[in-house]
This record gives structure tokens, C-alpha cells and sequence, in this order.
């Protein structure tokens, strides 16, 4: 069980106090300025991503993972025995007064075999925090699986800017350091909720190849879009330590001609190899786009299906999907779920849904005829070995073993339909010229 503060994560705030306050103040700047000041910071920002170090995490207990210090000398033979389930490595965010809704998503997406990271952001009180932390480290199958941590020195989240991308980033650089096992990295919110245990979705994605990165995506940039990405903002979530407005420059700027922008959701099921490429900088990509977006009010959403669909190592993996139910309304935002969109979620065979307003009934539903737990209790798997319905996980066995139920079904219709006769590529990183106007 780790709390970063004693990790200590590096900090992506790097200013004197007058510095910054003068430059937030200082509207009147020019835009090449805003430009080199920012552009400086977005450098500052991918140094502060590299790993940082700690000591080595306890060993898990043994009965969650009897193999943990036994490699196997043979290869697991396919032939004979279901495949090894793979490893998911969540990032939940949320802000002030979200610890309830974390917490209840936390034991809705529990899994022994996974790695969860907690990020309340800067707007957060520090005694919330502490109490998150404290109450994480409380559970025992957390404490003995040792794969629950709350980063202890945070970020701001921003609706608009790119500090939320940089945060995002942050996590998940922390995560490949906690764990060198994962194979998916899948980033929610606190207003998101599962459809489907975690059994379900283990079992569903051993199947799979664990290359396929899942991200709503499109070339398609429209007018408006084109409009938020010519802009130029400064967020001072990048820079300040206290929280400010986010401010827009006068001028803007031609979309770039080296690489050809996606946009999408800023949800995604994002391997592992993937989000290497993104935080290590083995290619100038990653490192020039978070360049480029560090100025820009969308950011979040275009950062990883742009790099997917401009990268020849990247772009035959990415399918146009990231499995997260959202029902829009007439101005294309995703409204508020409720009960009456039970039967919507159901069909949508989507491993997660968003949003939900805090502690709907819909979520009392979803717990009890699809999840089938208590809203303060972890989801039961093959890992709980508990004799009652009531303390079925107070018991643990063996984390390997899934016991798949109706939810994989829906999972396994819906994977079927994105791969059937190849459809899938024929939505695959598609460039739309008619969308190239600058």
C-alpha cells in the first residue's frame, strides 16, 4: 500500500511566486511570448514525466498469488489451459468532495490482478485527502494485494488547457513504475461506472491481442473544432501553484502540416507498449504534439488518437471504440445517465458508461443486477472464497481464477460485432480530406 507522498512524484509546477504572478497578470503579453513562455513550461513538463525512484512494494499475500515468486520453467500450454489474464492499470480522477464517488467506482472495477492509482486534483483539501488515503489503506484485500495508491502531491484538472493531459501522462508514468505486469491502461473519472465486473472483462480481453489500443477517433476536425484548436490559450495549471483562470491570446495559428490531427473521446483502453512510446520519447511525435497542444484548449482529446493514427507502429493497432456508453444531447455533449437508460446500457454491450450524477439510482442498479455487490464492497470474482453471499470476499483465493458471468456474453457479442468481417479496418484511422481546411 503506498501513499505518494512518500513517492514523492515530480512536480509539473516550476515558477517563483512573482514570476508567475506577473505573468498571469500580464494579459497584454505578446503571443510570441505567451508562446516561448509556454513552450518552455510543455518542455519542464515532459522532463518532470520521467520515473521517479522508490523502493521496492512489499510482496503481495501469497494466497491472492500463490505463484507470484514461482516462474514457470515451460511456457503455458494454450492447448489445455485458458490463457493467463491479462492486467489493467486504472487512473481515477476526480476533484473536491469526489471521495465518496471514487471510492464507490474503486470496489466497483476492483481486481487483485490490476494496479489503481487515485488522483484527487489540486482543488482538493489536503485533509480529504489524507482521508481518502487513509481510508484505502484501511481495506484489507487492498492491503494485501498491494496495488492501491493515492498520489499524495497532485495536479491541476482544467475543463480546458492541457493540464489535464499533463496530469493524465503523469499518472500514467507513475503507474508503469509501480508495476512492470500491466498490459492495459484504462483512465475514468469519478462520474464513470462500470457495466460489467472485472472477471468479465479480464476474461474477454485474455482473448484478445494485447496491441489493440481502443480510442474513439476521428479526422473529421469541422469548424468548430478547427476554431478551438486555433486558439491559443496559456494554462497556468502548468506553471502556478494556486489555482487561476485559464486565458485566451489574441491571435491564433495554422493548424501543422507534419502530422495530421485526430480528434476523440479523452477516455481509452491504451496498451501498455503504447503508453511507453508516449512517456519514454523513444520518437520525436509524442514530444512534438505535447508541444504543440500545451497552447491549445482541446488537448486531452486530441493527444492520443493524433499519435495512434501518425504512427506506422501505432495506427493498424487502434480500433474506433473506447467500449465507454455516452448518450449525447443536441449540442453533442454527453448528458447526465438515469434510470431510463437502463435497457440502453444493457444493449450497448460497453464495459463502462458515463456520465452519472452523484449516488443516482441508476448505480444502485447497475450494483445489483449487473455487478451483484455492495456499493462499499469489492465486486465478487473467482478470487473471493467467502461461504456467504454477504462476505464472499472476505476469503481470498487464487487472483488467476475468473469466474465469467452474463456480462462477458454482452462483451463477447460486442467484440464480435466490431471484428466481424474485418469492418473494423475500414474505420481505422481514416483521413478525411474534406477536413484538411485551415
Amino acid at each position: 500500500m503506498h501513499n505518494h507522498n512518500h513517492l514523492q512524484p515530480p512536480p509539473t509546477t516550476i515558477s517563483s511566486a512573482a514570476t508567475t504572478t506577473s505573468i498571469c497578470r500580464s494579459i497584454t503579453f505578446s503571443t510570441p511570448f505567451i508562446l516561448l513562455i509556454t513552450t518552455l513550461f510543455s518542455l519542464l513538463l515532459i522532463l518532470s514525466l520521467s520515473f521517479s525512484p522508490t523502493t521496492p512494494p512489499p510482496h503481495p499475500h501469497p494466497s491472492l498469488f500463490p505463484n507470484y515468486l514461482n516462474s514457470p520453467s515451460t511456457p503455458n500450454d494454450q492447448t489445455t489451459l485458458p490463457p493467463t489474464p491479462p492486467s489493467i492499470a486504472y487512473l481515477i480522477s476526480g476533484s473536491t468532495k469526489d471521495s465518496s464517488r471514487i471510492l464507490r467506482l474503486l470496489f466497483s472495477i476492483y481486481h487483485p490482478r490490476n494496479q489503481y492509482l487515485i488522483h484527487l486534483d489540486k482543488k482538493t483539501s489536503k485533509s480529504e485527502l489524507n482521508n481518502l488515503a487513509l481510508t484505502v489503506q484501511s481495506v484489507p484485500v487492498f492491503k494485501a494485494a498491494q496495488n492501491v495508491n493515492v498520489i499524495g502531491k497532485a495536479d491541476f484538472r482544467y475543463k480546458i488547457g492541457s493540464c489535464s493531459l499533463a496530469a493524465k501522462l503523469h499518472g500514467a508514468s507513475i503507474l508503469l513504475k509501480l508495476s512492470k505486469s500491466w498490459d492495459w491502461f484504462i483512465n475514468l473519472s469519478a462520474a464513470d461506472y462500470p457495466l460489467v465486473t472485472q472477471d468479465d472483462l479480464l476474461h474477454i480481453l485474455s482473448y484478445l491481442p494485447k496491441d489493440l489500443n481502443f480510442v474513439n477517433h476521428s479526422s473529421y476536425i469541422g469548424w468548430r473544432e478547427s476554431k478551438k484548436l486555433k486558439l491559443i490559450v496559456v494554462d497556468p495549471g502548468l506553471y502556478l501553484a494556486e489555482e487561476s483562470e485559464v486565458y485566451y491570446a489574441t491571435q491564433k495559428r495554422v493548424l501543422p502540416d507534419a502530422y495530421r490531427l485526430f480528434t476523440g473521446s479523452s477516455s481509452a483502453i491504451l496498451t501498455r507498449k503504447f503508453i511507453e512510446y508516449c512517456i519514454l520519447g523513444s520518437e520525436n511525435l509524442p514530444r512534438t504534439l505535447l508541444m504543440y497542444l500545451s497552447n491549445s484548449p482541446s488537448s486531452e482529446s486530441v493527444y492520443f488518437p493524433t499519435i495512434l493514427c501518425n504512427s506506422q507502429k501505432f495506427n493498424r493497432t487502434t480500433i474506433n471504440h473506447n467500449m465507454l456508453y455516452a448518450s449525447l444531447n443536441s449540442r453533442s455533449q454527453a448528458r447526465r445517465l438515469n434510470s431510463s437508460d437502463f435497457n440502453d446500457l444493457l444493449m450497448s454491450g460497453a464495459a463502462f458508461a458515463s456520465p452519472f450524477k452523484v449516488d443516482d439510482p441508476v448505480l444502485d442498479q447497475i450494483d445489483h443486477e449487473l455487478l451483484h455487490h455492495n456499493r462499499d464492497e469489492p465486486v465478487p470474482g473467482g478470487w473471493c472464497l467467502g461461504d456467504t453471499e454477504t462476505n464472499k470476499c472476505s476469503v481470498w483465493g487464487d487472483a488467476e481464477i475468473l469466474r465469467p458471468g452474463p456480462g462477458a456474453k454482452r462483451l463477447e457479442k460486442h467484440f464480435l460485432e466490431l471484428f466481424s468481417n474485418e469492418s473494423y479496418l475500414s474505420d481505422q484511422c481514416q483521413y478525411e480530406k474534406s477536413s484538411s481546411s485551415r
